[in-house]
Formats: C-alpha cells, sequence, structure tokens
C-alpha cells in the first residue's frame, strides 16, 4: 500500500482528520510531572494515551527534542514508539539537502519509525529523490507555509504564477510513487482552493489554525479533496497546553474531541 494509500485508509478508519503536532516545551509541562525523572517522554505518552482514538496523526517538530541534546533523540525515538500503529507518525524535520545527505537524512528518520517527513523542496528533486523511493513513506514538502513570512518568496510570481504554485504542480509531477503531500497554511484560505484545484489527490497538512489564526471551516472546505477526505488538520498548543494543571491530559482530550467534531461538521458538507 503506497503512502498516500495509508493516509485515506488512516482518515475513515478513525473518521477524523486531526493531527497532534507534538511540540512539547519542557517549561510548559505541567507541574505535577515536570520535577519527575522523565517529564517530556512522560508528558508525550500521556497525551497520546488519552487522544489515541480521536486523531489520525501525531507530529512531533525535530527541533524541540534536538534542543535538548542526545537525551531528545532518545525521548523522539521512544515518543514514536509510543504512537499506536494505525495512527500516522510524521517527522516535521523540514529537511533538505542534496545527494548523499539527502540520503543520510532520509535514513535517520525512517530508522526513528516515522511513516512521512516534512522536506524543503528549495534545492530541487533530487533533494526530495531519497524521501520518495520507499512507496511505503511518505514526503510531506513545503508549499505555502502558515507563517507570515510565507509572502518573502512562496507569494512571489514567477512566469505569472506565484511560486507556490509551481511548487504544487512540480510535486504533483514528481508524484509517481503515489506518496508526496504538501504543507499548505490554514492562514491561505482562498489560496489553498488553488492549490487543491491543482493537486485533486495528493494529501495536505494543514497547520495554522488556532494560536496563528487560520480559519477552520475555510481549511476543511478549501484543503480536503472532493470526499472530505486528503487533508491532516493540525493543532499543538490547542492541545498540548489545553490546561496546565494535573489534568491536562483530560482537557487535551476535551481540545482534540471538539476539534474533531468540529471538523467533521464541516466535511459532511463535502462529503
Amino acid at each position: 500500500m503506497t503512502f498516500n494509500e495509508t493516509v485515506r485508509k488512516t482518515i475513515r478508519a478513525r473518521n477524523s482528520l486531526v493531527c497532534v503536532g507534538l511540540d512539547t516545551v519542557p517549561s510548559r509541562i505541567p507541574e505535577s510531572i515536570r520535577s519527575g525523572p522523565d517529564p517530556v517522554f512522560e508528558f508525550n505518552k500521556r497525551i497520546i494515551d488519552a487522544t489515541q482514538d480521536l486523531v489520525a496523526a501525531y507530529k512531533p517538530n525535530l527541533a524541540f527534542y534536538e534542543a535538548l541534546g542526545t537525551e531528545g533523540w532518545d525521548i523522539l525515538r521512544r515518543t514514536v514508539s509510543a504512537i499506536p500503529d494505525g495512527i500516522l507518525k510524521i517527522g516535521d524535520a523540514k529537511r533538505g539537502d542534496i545527494g548523499s545527505t539527502a540520503e543520510q537524512y532520509a535514513k535517520a528518520l525512517w530508522n526513528i519509525g516515522f511513516d512521512a517527513v516534512t522536506l524543503n523542496p528549495y534545492l530541487g528533486r533530487d533533494a526530495v529523490d531519497p524521501f520518495i523511493r520507499n512507496t511505503e513513506k511518505g514526503a510531506i514538502i513545503l508549499c505555502l507555509t502558515s507563517n507570515a513570512g510565507s509572502q518573502d518568496f512562496q507569494k512571489r510570481f514567477l512566469d505569472g504564477m506565484p511560486l507556490y504554485l509551481h511548487v504544487a504542480r512540480a510535486i504533483a509531477e514528481w508524484n509517481g510513487n503515489d506518496n508526496c503531500g504538501l504543507v499548505a497554511g490554514a492562514t491561505h484560505g482562498e489560496e489553498l482552493w488553488a492549490i487543491r484545484e491543482i493537486t485533486p489527490d495528493l494529501p495536505f497538512l494543514i497547520p495554522g489554525i488556532g494560536a496563528q489564526g487560520g480559519d477552520l471551516e475555510s481549511a476543511v472546505l478549501s484543503g480536503t479533496d472532493k470526499a472530505g477526505e486528503m487533508a491532516l488538520i493540525n493543532s499543538s498548543r490547542g492541545i498540548l497546553y489545553a490546561s496546565s494543571g494535573a489534568g491536562f491530559a483530560e482537557a487535551a482530550r476535551n481540545a482534540a474531541e471538539i476539534l474533531r467534531n468540529e471538523i467533521n461538521v464541516v466535511r459532511k458538507t463535502k462529503g
């Protein structure tokens, strides 16, 4: 089964588009476990245990673990291993390099246990190739990101078309193994429609709702395919830090359930 087939199967099996970003900041871990021997992993594990029946994917951002040094890599590996089978494991790495370097990045990230990783396409096709050779693994390529700086390059026009649409068209062409996807931010509602038109079947990873101000309804309507599928709506802080108290896991579950239900209400208008 190709990665993109797995995305669709997972969404249908779990009736969810929710992706939880495991961007854990040690200083924001509730005091009830912060003084323990393994607070970051314990926090992640309790979030996963509390939300696993509500989500389609988890997405650790590698920067939050790299910042912890060698211990962080161990925590990352154990966190990925704690995610149950049947849920997508996405490494938010934003890697992008050429030749033998890209080969090593791919080897390292697949060895951790990820099903897919995020990639930067700036260096071109040869930076992506090592990640798409295995049809069961996914390459989710930055197209139109949710941050304010996306204006600097991604929306600049080239040959009468914004750069992000050139990226979308290129990735559609590179998708010969049916395992490419796109990162397209919820802060760009109208632009999401244009990207989806060019890539009707690719999975989208959609950050930017909540703290970044993206509109959820617009993201679901414009980011999903005709069946209301093939999109993963990411929430990090809104779920992880729904509460700073001892009941943080229950609060995270409530936040994830509310998000899933809100998304599914909108999906029904498409599917």
